[in-house]
């Protein structure tokens, strides 16, 4: 656990309050791993306090409050968080080769939210479907295995926040399409290991049975619509 100071504040004394809905694991999912696997001291707040009272000039949650900071962008926070959580590496190179993988894995998020709203999120699924199927067959037989591919090969040895992401992406992905992921899976045996090796870690293991935890639903992200999903 890292000890050196980071600007005014030591990694024991920082508390740190996440801004995210209170009844999703969407985006602030990524960042709530990386907190919870390095057992930092952190406020959900928006959950914690039954409000959901902005406090930021921010353009969307999630955004997270560290000290006088407030920084917004799932990405942006695991840049931020990275080394201070020990979760990063040392060297500038690293940490953008990093942000870089973390940048792809956020556009891969953004494909599987399109797989159920393909046109407008303002609009209902049930106003897409027909173009729903359309895009999930595109993105389930091109797009989820050249992601899967990429991070088969890309992703580095040494844990870091990265690894929480995709542990993330695999156990989403597995919810919204169990059955086309079953026979992807066997294709890319290092993104099952890396979930396996993420799930066992102490604490992620203690948070995934917490109520900390929320569960996969139909408002977030990750959603399993039979229909969707491949035979």
């Amino acid at each position: 656990m890292p000890t050196a100071p980071v600007g005014s504040c030591t990694f024991q004394t920082m508390r740190y309050e996440l801004y995210y809905w209170p009844q999703i694991q969407g985006r602030g999912e990524f960042v709530r791993l990386a907190l919870e696997d390095a057992g930092a001291s952190y406020r959900d707040v928006w959950r914690e306090s039954k409000s959901m009272a902005h406090t930021a000039r921010a353009f969307a949650p999630p955004y997270l409050k560290a000290g006088k900071l407030i920084i917004p962008q799932t990405a942006n926070i695991l840049l931020y968080l990275g080394p201070r959580l020990g979760l990063a590496p040392k060297s500038e190179p690293a940490r953008l080769r990093l942000h870089s993988q973390q940048l792809a894995s956020a556009d891969w998020l953004a494909e599987v939210h399109d797989t159920h709203h393909p046109i407008a999120s303002s609009l209902y699924y049930e106003a897409q479907k027909r173009e729903a199927r359309r895009r999930t067959k595109i993105f389930l037989a091109e797009r989820l295995p050249k992601f899967m591919r990429y991070f088969e090969r890309e992703a580095e040895p040494k844990f870091s926040y990265v690894h929480l992401s995709l542990f993330q992406m695999v156990e989403g992905l597995r919810y919204a399409f169990p059955r086309a992921m079953k026979r992807m899976e066997k294709r890319f045996p290092a993104m099952v290991k890396l979930h396996a090796r993420v799930a066992a870690r102490p604490r992620i293991a203690s948070y995934l049975r917490s109520k900390r935890r929320i569960p996969f639903n139909q408002q977030g992200i990750f959603r399993h619509y039979p229909e969707l999903d491949a035979k």
